[in-house]
C-alpha cells in the first residue's frame, strides 16, 4: 500500500563524500528489517557513495556498487559486524525500469521483511512496496546556488576513490541538497530523533 502523506521532512547540505559517509552511517542507526529507502538524483549525485556507507554502517557484506545491470544485489549481514543479527541490505537500481510492474518482478516482497531495501530511481515505481519510506533527494548546487549555500566554507572536493565506475562523482566539486521526506506510520514518532542525528553528523 501507497503512502499518501508526509510525515516529516528535512533539507541538508553536503559538502562532500566524507559528508556523505557520515550522514548515511548516521541513517543506518535508524533503519530497522523492513525499511525502504527510494534515492532519486543524477547520475553523479552521490547515490551510490551514500548507499555504500550505508551498507558498512548496517555492516553487510562489503561491495556495494550500483546493480545497473543486474538490477539488483543482496549483500547480507555479517554476524561479525557492527550490527550482527541486523538486516541484509537490498541495493535495486530501477533506472531502466520502466512501471511498477516491472519492480514486482524482482519480487522484491520476499526479502522485504528481513531487510532494508534501498532503490535507486524508484520514484514512482516502489512506493506500493510499503506503507512507510524515506525518500532522499541528492542535487548538486551549482552557481549562484554553490555560492550563496557555501560562501566563507572550508574547500572541499569529492574524492574519486569514494565512486565506481557507474556513480561519477570525480572531479565535480559543487556541493549537494541533500533532501530527506518520511512518508507513513513508521515515521510519523520516528524521524525527530532521525533528523537531530543528521544534522549533527
Amino acid at each position: 500500500m501507497s503512502a499518501e502523506y508526509i510525515s516529516a521532512a528535512l533539507d541538508l547540505d553536503v559538502t562532500g563524500p566524507d559528508h556523505t559517509r557520515r550522514l548515511a552511517l548516521t541513517l543506518a542507526q535508524h533503519l530497522n528489517a523492513g525499511d525502504v529507502l527510494l534515492l532519486s538524483g543524477e547520475l553523479g549525485a552521490g547515490k551510490t557513495t551514500f548507499t555504500r556507507s550505508l551498507g558498512e554502517g548496517l555492516g553487510v557484506r562489503e561491495g556495494v556498487i550500483s546493480p545497473t545491470f543486474v538490477l539488483s544485489r543482496v549483500h547480507p549481514n555479517l554476524p561479525d559486524g557492527p550490527r550482527p543479527g541486523g538486516p541484509d541490505l537490498v541495493h535495486v537500481d530501477a533506472y531502466r525500469l520502466s512501471s511498477a510492474e516491472e519492480l514486482d518482478d524482482l519480487d522484491l516482497e520476499f526479502s522485504l521483511p528481513r531487510s532494508v531495501t534501498v532503490i535507486e530511481w524508484g520514484r514512482d515505481k516502489a512506493e506500493h512496496l510499503s506503507d512507510s519510506r524515506l525518500e532522499l533527494d541528492f542535487t548538486r548546487l551549482t552557481g549562484a546556488d554553490a555560492r550563496f549555500a557555501y560562501s566563507g566554507a572550508e574547500e572541499f572536493s569529492w574524492d574519486d576513490e569514494d565512486e565506481d565506475e557507474n556513480d561519477e562523482d570525480a572531479d565535480t566539486p559543487e556541493p549537494r541538497l541533500l533532501r530527506v521526506r518520511a512518508f507513513g506510520p513508521r515515521w510519523e514518532y520516528a524521524f525527530d530523533a532521525l533528523k537531530e542525528a543528521l544534522q549533527s553528523a
